[in-house]
């Protein structure tokens, strides 16, 4: 298993316990997968550089986590279906 820095952009029009749901979702397909999540950060709203899907803002969202290859492609393509999620980034440490 290799460290990742995970980073996505949850929709700003949502209420607080929608964001957190949508961090715990993905927090636990990370734990489903047997990977660990060393450090969540919860960046919390800034400006986006040019507009998402009509938004000028997004809830930013960091998390630094030990996980496979398969944990990250699902994460992926959750990221993709969710519609709560408006951006994402994967990057290996």
């Amino acid at each position: 298993m290799k460290k990742y820095e995970v980073m996505y952009i949850v929709r700003p029009n949502l209420e607080a316990e929608g964001t957190k749901a949508v961090i715990d979702s993905i927090s636990k397909l990370f734990t489903d997968m047997k990977a660990t999540i060393a450090e969540t950060k919860e960046i919390g709203l800034k400006d986006l550089a040019y507009e998402i899907a009509g938004f000028k803002k997004g809830y930013y969202v960091w998390q630094l986590v030990e996980a496979s290859k398969e944990a990250v492609a699902e994460f992926s393509r959750i990221a993709r279906i969710n519609e709560d999620i408006i951006r994402d980034i994967v990057v290996v440490c």
